[in-house]
């Protein structure tokens, strides 16, 4: 089926961009500040729960962890029984009921809207990044780009939740700051709904074939499989930058609160503010990085998704060592505060990292795994990234103890040496992709196959 094309892309594209967009808002404002609730004492004026920080990033860990790996369930939900659709469908009601849920001021209705909100994560997520894959032919150059177009869609949401949903919360009111990631939950569904015409024949389920005249379903291939193993070993590189990157919205979001000067022109930024930066980033960089990639490529160096992640991986690590030169400030200053200035700096680095990783990650996804299992090969992905986020927590946790300075710089060597060792092995592993990476230039068709 012929596809209605805008700018170059199929006009579904743009309604899966801005439903994640307020997906990604109504995530990306509750992980502003959930720790920051937490952790506020009960006798303020905005009162949270008063507990410790290794509670709080205890049930961070988890969170996080939970949120991407229901991304399993809610993969083979799509595969085995509602389809893609229809999954992405039943996951933003779930999202919609879990935010309005957390508006009530109440222990129970807490616990309950991170229930729901762990379930509908774990639909929408991995099937609504499947879909977008399938909006393209095998070997369509344009399939990186439309990856990037989504990925911007992300990050605006998660640029601006933080500077709302963050202000709302964290200065007014936490349950309303909570209850208006739900409003953004709500408009992502409603243009969903309206733009599921855009997306006919795209994310239907897709009954298992089976050979003529046996009772056997389809079996993985050779080449298949070969493609398995690098893609299971593209999930290792996932953890550790995740692992890394997560400190953002636990560990890093506490430093911000109690170590950084936030003081700006005469204004005390909020600490949830900053959690904006790494969208700031995206949106400011990520058509630059996307044409420096590009450009790359055409000189005929190494541009495969594997370098790519591999090199992501070591500028996310030296992002660490700033982090690491505030830590020392902090020990040498008379008020034990840092220059906020240094995660500006680390920020930038993580992001420059980030989209060398994650965009790439999203579409060598759909290009590696077999078409009847890209849904469930995607929740891996994201429960991937659940471990990662536990990781971090438990790094968070460490820190309490440690001091940040140690873990900061545990953090950038492991990254760096990582990173290293993953570029030495590019090749090999290339040939186990059997030429799924390589990109097509020139293809018009945008039929799913």
């Amino acid at each position: 089926m012929q596809q209605q094309t805008l700018w170059g892309h199929p006009k579904g594209l743009y309604i899966l961009f801005f439903t994640e967009l307020w997906e990604r808002f109504s995530y990306y404002g509750m992980r502003a500040i959930l720790v920051l609730y937490l952790t506020a004492k009960t006798e303020d004026l905005n009162a949270g729960l008063g507990w410790d920080n290794v509670s709080a990033l205890q049930l961070y860990g988890w969170y996080t962890m939970l949120v991407y790996a229901m991304s399993v369930p809610g993969g083979l939900l799509a595969d085995r029984l509602l389809g893609q659709k229809k999954t992405v469908m039943l996951g933003g009601i779930l999202l919609c009921i879990g935010h309005f849920i957390l508006a009530f001021d109440s222990i129970v209705a807490f616990y309950s809207g991170l229930v729901f909100i762990i379930m509908g994560v774990g639909a929408l997520k991995p099937n609504i990044s499947s879909m977008v894959g399938s909006l393209y032919r095998k070997g369509d150059g344009r399939r990186d780009t439309a990856f990037t177009i989504f990925y911007v869609g992300i990050n605006i949401g998660a640029f601006s939740a933080p500077l709302l949903v963050g202000y709302v919360g964290e200065v007014i009111n936490w349950h309303y700051g909570f209850g208006l990631a739900g409003i953004g939950m709500a408009i992502g569904q409603i243009v969903y709904i309206f733009g599921l015409r855009y997306l006919k024949g795209i994310g239907d389920f897709l009954p298992h074939k089976i050979h003529e005249g046996t009772n056997k379903k389809v079996k993985l291939t050779s080449v298949e499989k070969d493609r398995m193993i690098v893609l299971l070993l593209s999930f290792i590189i996932v953890i550790v930058f995740w692992g890394a990157y997560e400190q953002a919205g636990g560990l890093m979001n506490l430093y911000a609160k109690e170590k950084i000067d936030r003081f700006m022109w005469g204004f005390e930024v909020p600490a949830s503010f900053l959690q904006s930066l790494h969208a700031f980033y995206v949106i400011l960089i990520g058509a630059p990085m996307a044409w420096f990639w590009v450009q790359w490529q055409k000189k005929g160096w190494e541009s495969s998704s594997l370098f790519k992640m591999g090199l992501g991986t070591i500028i996310t690590g030296f992002g660490f060592i700033l982090l690491a030169g505030a830590a020392m400030q902090t020990l040498e200053s008379i008020d034990g505060k840092a220059s906020i200035y240094w995660l500006f700096g680390a920020y930038f680095l993580h992001v420059v990292g980030e989209l060398s990783i994650s965009p790439v990650a999203l579409s060598f996804i759909t290009k590696m795994s077999p078409a009847k299992y890209v849904s469930f090969m995607m929740g891996a992905y994201f429960l991937a990234t659940g471990i990662a986020s536990k990781i971090a927590g438990l790094i968070g946790e460490a820190a309490q103890s440690a001091g940040e300075l140690t873990i900061f710089l545990g953090v950038f060597a492991f990254c760096v040496a990582f990173g290293f060792v993953l570029i030495i092995f590019v090749k090999k592993l290339k040939k186990l992709t059997h030429g799924a990476d390589d990109i097509v230039d020139n293809v018009v068709v945008v039929e799913p196959e």
